[in-house]
């Protein structure tokens, strides 16, 4: 990775200002807020002294280095759809992550040329009952399979990955390029799809990549995993830069802190649009160092008297990293537990990036053997799922672990919105059970993965951007990062505060437009082994059911009199208690029995005919007698 290359950037970007700002320019504002000491003299070292400070700059055509680099699951169903023009102008379209947390997909065009940047998963919403998870919708490249180059990954976590193995195959299969770590965790959920081997291609943050009419660079960012990287795309109109997950981090686990001297060699040279995180834009100040963690969390391990059980997500392996490390300083044996994590684990090892020694790893069968102040569980459900190993642990439904009181069980993670209740209940079943919980709102113990107001405000300085174009996050999380902008004194039509699927243009000279226009982001369903084949109505049906229940009624009539041969059978599922209800019951049987037989001939003849009759009257019916519309449905059977 880069160092720090503050001096000879210093005396670049001096150059570039000796003539004072341009003219068009507005200065900008410093905040007020404090601020760490390593950003004072980062800014000191590679930025202007006030007064020399310039707005928004505009694009500049980057020269640039000659390249250097080398260039089973059931697939997504894609509908063609045919859209404007502006052949000649470069196009970014974010499919997803711009109105949700999740579904991250960036689509760039020029000409025949197109590359995606990350191609994530969104979890569902609680109203949508029995889906798996949400793909981004890809229709808009129906009949330009060809002309995609590559889809550029910038980091290994779902929201990022996600989509990948039901739409790369369905695209023909174009190269997926990305640093070692996240190709290992794409390769692994491959594998367990099965069937299809993919064009995986690894990268070097050094390396330049050349796909079709774009040059590609990349540079090192801090998240919550390792390897993960921002994009530099230069095109046709300009350089666009992607930033994926990112934070600003100076004591990062890894050792390897955000390299500021190559953001800002990147702004020097001329940036027409910045892409850029939102997900904690909402969030005023710094990001908290991963450092400042492993310090409040060293100091729950020397006062815990009893076990130590750590909830977290098992993608964030840094947290991974600093627990091992902490329990080998202090001599205590550490149990990892859950599928997802010993899988991140064993790559992190194999590629070499994480030291586990063995002496401190047990396995979660092994936790009885050793005193209880020595051992330390880590483990997924943090989120407060059903089948994850922290619940099955509150639960007792665990083979090997159970809470016993004295224990301290630390979530080592933020809450997903839409979680809350869940945790709630998780952390009720721990204290009942005489567990010490410690979370992030009391202590140190999770620092998120995303950049704050402040960390936005440093970056918008380094790179200094055209166009600023906030993504990764729900609509008033966008809004929030847009402030932080406006706050730095940039022209409110150069931020693009889009939707899914909504349109970007820049021509050649650098100008660009939000375009009213939008290409179709319908959600796109994972149900099991199907994909997209659970629309909205199917949705509907579910939520209908899972809010009022059914009633089926099942009339069996003569094939040769169309009368009926003996009493409807009522069916209810999700309505009412049929013993319970008897008087209700009886009375639905004898209005379908009515209804059925006071039908005329040109009904008996046509069975939807009854089936409708049966459906409104019923419904309307049951309405009145318990202000509930369960779902209606007749089976009518000829014998």
């Amino acid at each position: 990775m880069h160092g720090l290359r503050a001096r000879p950037m210093r005396n670049s970007v001096q150059k570039r200002l000796a003539s004072g700002p341009a003219p068009s320019a507005r200065p900008m504002q410093t905040e007020a807020s404090e601020v760490p000491p390593q950003i004072i003299e980062a800014r000191r070292t590679l930025l202007p002294q006030r007064g020399n400070d310039r707005g928004p700059r505009q694009p500049m055509h980057d020269g640039g280095r000659h390249p250097r680099g080398a260039g089973g699951a059931r697939p997504q169903v894609m509908r063609e759809q045919s859209f404007g023009s502006g052949a000649d102008k470069v196009r970014v379209i974010v499919l997803g992550g711009l109105e949700e947390v999740g579904r991250n997909c960036t689509l760039i065009e020029y000409k025949n040329d197109i590359i995606f940047v990350d191609m994530g998963l969104q979890f569902p919403d609680e109203d949508m009952p029995g889906i798996d998870y949400i793909i981004p919708n890809v229709s808009y490249v129906k009949g330009k399979e060809k002309n995609v180059r590559g889809v550029i990954i910038t980091h290994g976590h779902y929201d990022h990955i996600g989509g990948i193995p039901h739409i790369v195959p369905e695209m023909g299969n174009p190269p997926v390029y990305g640093l070692p770590l996240t190709l290992a965790i794409i390769k692994k959920r491959q594998e367990d799809f099965g069937g299809y081997e993919l064009n995986l291609r690894s990268v070097t943050l050094e390396e330049t990549l050349q796909l079709g009419h774009f040059r590609i660079e990349f540079f090192h960012v801090n998240h919550n995993i390792p390897d993960s990287m921002g994009v530099v795309i230069h095109t046709a109109a300009g350089t666009i830069i992607h930033t994926g997950d990112w934070k600003f981090d100076f004591q990062p686990v890894d050792n390897k802190p955000a390299n500021l001297g190559r953001l800002a060699e990147i702004g020097s040279k001329g940036v027409l649009a910045l892409l850029s995180d939102s997900t904690n834009a909402n969030c005023e100040g710094h990001q908290i160092s991963e450092h400042t963690i492993g310090q409040a969390l060293e100091a729950i391990f020397v006062k815990a008297q009893g076990r130590i059980i750590i909830g977290t997500f098992a993608s964030l392996l840094s947290r991974v990293q600093q627990v091992i490390e902490i329990a080998t300083k202090l001599g205590k044996k550490l149990a990892i537990d859950g599928y997802s994590m010993k899988t991140n684990v064993e790559i992190m090892k194999m590629l070499k990036y994480m030291e586990v020694p063995k002496s401190v790893m047990i396995g979660i069968d092994e936790i009885d053997d050793y005193p209880k102040e020595k051992v330390i569980i880590m483990c997924t459900g943090a989120q407060g799922e059903k089948s994850a190993v922290l619940m099955r642990i509150a639960s007792n439904e665990h083979r090997f672990a159970k809470i016993i009181p004295g224990d301290t069980v630390v979530f080592s993670s933020s809450v997903i919105p839409g979680n809350e209740r869940s945790v709630q209940r998780l952390m009720d079943v721990l204290f009942r059970r005489g567990a010490n919980v410690i979370n992030y709102t009391m202590m140190d113990v999770h620092s998120g993965g995303h950049a704050k107001t402040e960390d936005i405000k440093l970056m918008l300085q380094l790179i200094r951007p055209k166009y600023f174009v906030p993504i990764h996050g729900n609509h008033f999380m966008l809004r929030y990062n847009a402030k932080a902008a406006r706050a730095m004194k940039w022209p409110e039509e150069n931020i693009f505060v889009a939707d899914n699927g909504q349109v970007m243009e820049f021509d050649s000279t650098g100008k660009g437009v939000l375009l009213k226009d939008k290409v179709d982001t319908e959600y796109v369903f994972v149900d099991g082994l199907g994909v997209g084949d659970v629309g909205a109505v199917v949705l509907r049906d579910r939520q209908a059911l899972s809010e009022d229940g059914m009633v089926v009624i099942i009339a069996t009539m003569s094939h040769s009199t169309g009368k009926l041969t003996q009493n409807p059978d009522i069916i209810s599922r999700g309505f009412v208690h049929l013993k319970e209800q008897k008087d209700l019951i009886e009375d639905v049987r004898k209005r379908a029995r009515t209804l059925i037989e006071k039908s005329d001939e040109a009904a008996r003849s046509d069975a939807n005919i009854i089936k409708n009759k049966l459906r409104d009257d019923l419904g309307e019916y049951l309405y009145t007698k318990t202000k509930r519309r369960p779902m209606i449905l007749p089976v009518l059977i000829e014998v």
